[in-house]
């Protein structure tokens, strides 16, 4: 999509998903401590509807719903220090599904590009480089403890998170495809 093209509806919509992912995010998950109690675990589906504006609506959208639900996120519900590495995280998870995205519709294959399997290589492609690398080295930096020992209880949440996040994704995708006309 071309950033200079945003209609208004494409915004409402991407502002409808920022503030789903505020409220998954900031309400609807659970912070588990993992090392010596620091909250390095947070099991929730925040990134579902940044990464469904990347989809539906590009990486440049994508990526600005992560932004806007980060900042307004840790400004309003706060959930310990604000890092700006995990800015950076919330807009890489609509920037990476939003290419894949533009990938998809632009192969002109008939019927849905966002099959299950399509979304789960979407989804585990992102969650690697994002929630498992960026991520745990971002909680590295700020607790001064080591990647290796955050690393399995997230790769644990992810391994899980992972196929259930690619179905409620493919499942919203086509219901907003048919109802919204995107």
């Amino acid at each position: 999509m071309n950033k200079s093209k945003i209609s208004t509806r494409t915004l409402t919509q991407a502002g409808f998903l920022t503030a789903i992912s505020i409220v998954l995010t900031r309400f609807v998950s659970v912070m588990i401590p993992l090392v010596g109690g620091l909250p390095a675990l947070r099991l929730g589906f925040g990134e579902l509807p940044i990464i469904m504006s990347g989809l539906l609506f590009g990486p440049f959208v994508g990526g600005l719903t992560g932004l806007v639900a980060d900042l307004i996120g840790a400004w309003a519900f706060p959930q310990g220090p604000f890092f700006p590495g995990f800015t950076l995280s919330s807009m890489l998870w609509g920037i990476l599904p939003g290419i894949y995205g533009v990938y998809l519709r632009r192969r002109g294959e008939k019927g849905n590009p966002f099959t299950f399997k399509r979304i789960l290589f979407i989804i585990v492609a992102c969650t690697i480089p994002i929630s498992l690398i960026l991520n745990t080295y971002w909680l590295s930096l700020m607790y001064g403890k080591g990647f290796f020992v955050l690393l399995p209880g997230r790769l644990l949440s992810d391994l899980v998170k992972m196929p259930l996040a690619s179905y409620l994704i493919t499942l919203l995708v086509r219901l907003l495809r048919t109802r919204v006309a995107l």
